[in-house]
């Protein structure tokens, strides 16, 4: 243990000494060789010297779009080449056919759906309502700390909380599970509930829900605060209710805030993987894209129907993407 901290310290030290190194003589480098000290030419020694300057700035960007080159880039185009083969044969768009008529990429796609609907709308909604109603209470922070620890756990380790929940006994025996001893308490049966179909999507989604809504919490939390006092003010001396507040002074006015916390779960709903890998793996009609492209290249080893799958991911993931840069320099310009 001790021998792989010292490694690591080690790692460390070196890489922040090789990149001090890097600016260091790449900037004395650009000053040697682009100095204007020898020009008698103030107009040629001004064109050097911005020479010079609009070079610096990609010294220190240059390794990162490198970096972003080498592990973003290259594997995508990588990827598209591996979608046009099959088990080291090149099959064109074979692998694309065989996506849109196989049932469990059918199945995937329609779930990938019901979670992108249900997760990013009632985690935002959730988070609004709690920013909202907990803005005006001295224990605010509290609440939102409770509301907000979920974010702290894993994906993995929340659906191990969860399973716990969900789980299921025979008739008869004692139920472990939070949700079929509730139901045996009330004269109930216990039930299979992950194995429960089409129900058993929504108690998988319902895990992302508890996690992400202390996300918007903090976020549409924020925005509210935001909110000039003066029109809340006028708004109570006009007679509105909280509910008429919010609908009509608040969510306007966090409109954009709202928007963004949205779109960002729905990026990450694109990715769902480990949730469902944790609590069914798959089974019982649970599968999402992610898991099916797990599944389809490292376990049935058809990198290419695999890289097909992937290829489907991403192409929903950028129009979404697309939109949050436009959105965001719009905001900023």
């Amino acid at each position: 243990m001790l021998q792989q901290l010292i490694l690591a310290l080690w790692a460390i030290v070196l890489a922040i000494g090789l990149s001090a190194l890097f600016f260091i003589g790449s900037n004395l480098l650009l000053d040697r060789v682009l100095t204007s000290d020898h020009l008698r030419d103030d107009d040629a020694r001004s064109q050097r010297d911005d020479i010079r300057e609009s070079i610096r700035p990609w010294i220190f960007i240059g390794p990162a779009l490198l970096l972003l080159a080498l592990y973003l880039v290259v594997p995508v185009f990588y990827t598209l080449w591996l979608s046009l083969n099959s088990r080291g044969e090149f099959v064109g768009f074979a692998n694309y056919l065989w996506a849109f008529n196989n049932r469990g990429f059918q199945i995937s796609v329609r779930n990938n759906l019901l979670w992108l609907f249900v997760v990013p709308t009632f985690s935002t909604i959730f988070g609004l309502l709690i920013a909202y109603l907990t803005d005006r209470m001295w224990w605010r922070n509290i609440a939102r700390s409770l509301i907000f620890l979920p974010m702290a756990i894993s994906f993995v380790g929340a659906s191990v909380i969860w399973r716990f929940i969900y789980d299921y006994r025979g008739p008869g025996d004692d139920q472990i599970g939070l949700l079929n001893a509730v139901v045996v308490a009330l004269g109930g049966d216990p039930q299979a509930w992950i194995a429960l179909q089409p129900l058993n999507n929504f108690l998988l989604m319902a895990i992302m829900v508890w996690i992400q809504t202390g996300f918007a919490m903090v976020l549409l939390g924020a925005a509210i605060r935001g909110v000039p006092e003066d029109t809340i003010e006028a708004a109570n001396m006009d007679g509105a209710n909280e509910i008429q507040m919010l609908f009509k002074i608040v969510i306007p006015q966090v409109w954009g805030t709202i928007v963004v916390v949205w779109t960002t779960i729905t990026v990450l709903v694109l990715k769902i993987f480990d949730v469902v890998l944790a609590m069914t793996n798959g089974q019982w009609q649970t599968q999402v894209l992610a898991n099916l492209m797990f599944d389809i290249m490292f376990r049935a080893g058809d990198f290419g129907r695999g890289s097909t799958v992937a290829v489907f991911i991403m192409l929903a993931v950028l129009p979404i993407m697309w939109w949050n840069v436009r959105q965001a320099r719009k905001e900023m310009g």
